[in-house]
């Protein structure tokens, strides 16, 4: 038996032999403390944001400043004086930040800031002030930093790689098991690297996953084997009776003591049946937490080099689902209004019906040379892009064997050309 004592749950833990760093690292509580930055160039601009968010009482003194610092004190988020640095400005200061492009008028603001026992980080020499900042970030109620002996990049990476194992699971900040309930996570529209930090953090604690057909597979490959997982998209019965099935299946398995994610494409509340689910958990008692996805709509046509809005061009986009025909009378369309419209219009689940919508815009008012495109399964390897206007569109998508999932998209915008972006 040893008899050294167990080391306490903060006590520093090395990987390595130290090798002399004197930073000593620790957390500041700010709220509502005096803070001055000296200096409102760029690097002062970098170090605001959590200065800000941490509740601080920021004052910044600096000749001139960016735009970004100067929106800052007209929001009244910080204060400000336009002047050059003078000895006294850290009158009443807990923390300082020497952050101007000037050596001496940094070392200054160190000097005083040393007399008058306040910390000061200088961010043009790290080891000449009397605190470095951590490479930082936010996760889930934690603050994570790291320093590496004012090795930023390195820090920056250990930093990034860290949240990152956070963010996808692979590295947990809690073995508890999670709270039986359901979770509604939109999955984006179909690259797994456009999920949500938040959905996938959820999705890699499930004990079920019940997954829509347009759910990004690659994310079910990720899941533990102990996660069981139900394909929606092979549930029988039809429609109706299908999302019957769905919810049950929802609520047994958060009533069996799990954790249960239903992960979709796109955005639950887009076209995803998401708020019928809600009602129904809710209705069993069962708690529910949405986690709102990138949603297909916009994000597919971004793929494809094309903004749904554009300044001087459209003022407006509508996103317009076409599981029914125009003139179905289950249909709550107005499409005659749709054909008057000028700005940009997003047709979801509308590749089996073209013809007719085409021809309902073209009948609303719609110019057949109106530009309209075409994207198959988009964000993915696979994306294909078909160009055409409103008057062929129909004739190009049989030709072509454009098939679902696709989204049409009609208007000025559809027409912008040049090469596409890289998804994600």
């Amino acid at each position: 038996m040893s008899n050294t004592p167990e080391a306490p749950d903060d006590q520093a833990v090395s990987a390595s032999p130290k090798h002399g760093d004197p930073n000593y690292l620790v957390g500041l509580d700010l709220d509502g403390r005096r803070v001055v930055v000296v200096g409102g160039g760029t690097v002062a601009q970098r170090r605001l944001g959590l200065l800000i968010a941490s509740g601080a009482q920021v004052h910044v003194v600096s000749r001139e400043v960016t735009p970004a610092v100067e929106g800052m004190a007209t929001a009244g988020q910080i204060t400000l004086t336009l002047r050059d640095y003078a000895d006294g400005d850290l009158d009443g200061a807990w923390y300082a930040m020497a952050c101007t492009d000037e050596p001496e008028t940094n070392a200054a603001v160190v000097a005083e800031a040393t007399r008058r026992r306040v910390f000061c980080v200088r961010a043009d020499t790290a080891r000449l002030g009397t605190a470095v900042t951590p490479a930082t970030a936010r996760y889930d109620g934690m603050t994570l930093g790291v320093l590496a002996g004012g090795q930023h990049r390195r820090s920056a990476a250990v930093r990034n790689a860290v949240l990152e194992a956070l963010q996808s699971g692979v590295v947990t900040d809690d073995s508890t098991p999670i709270a039986p309930g359901v979770a509604l996570v939109g999955g984006g529209p179909g690259d797994p690297d456009l999920i949500t930090v938040r959905g996938r953090r959820l999705l890699a604690r499930a004990d079920l996953v019940v997954a829509d057909r347009l759910a990004p597979p690659e994310l079910l490959a990720e899941l533990g084997p102990e996660v069981e997982v139900i394909d929606a998209a092979k549930i029988p019965y039809g429609r109706a009776m299908a999302q019957d099935a769905i919810n049950a299946a929802l609520i047994e398995g958060a009533k069996a003591g799990k954790f249960v994610v239903r992960l979709k494409g796109g955005d639950p509340y887009v076209f995803g049946r998401g708020f019928e689910e809600l009602e129904a958990c809710v209705d069993a008692g069962i708690p529910v937490t949405v986690v709102p996805g990138i949603t297909s709509p916009i994000s597919v046509p971004a793929a494809a080099g094309i903004p749904v809005t554009h300044r001087g061009v459209t003022h407006e986009f509508v996103v317009v689902s076409g599981h029914v025909a125009p003139d179905h009378p289950d249909s709550l369309v107005d499409w005659p209004a749709l054909g008057r419209l000028r700005g940009t219009l997003v047709l979801m689940m509308a590749v089996e019906r073209i013809e007719q919508f085409a021809t309902a815009l073209i009948d609303g008012g719609r110019a057949a040379s109106t530009p309209a495109t075409v994207i198959q399964e988009g964000t993915l390897r696979t994306q294909r892009v078909l160009r055409a206007d409103l008057g062929t569109v129909a004739a190009r998508v049989r030709a072509e064997g454009i098939r679902p999932p696709a989204i049409v998209v009609i208007g000025p915008t559809a027409g912008f050309s040049g090469d596409e972006p890289t998804a994600g």
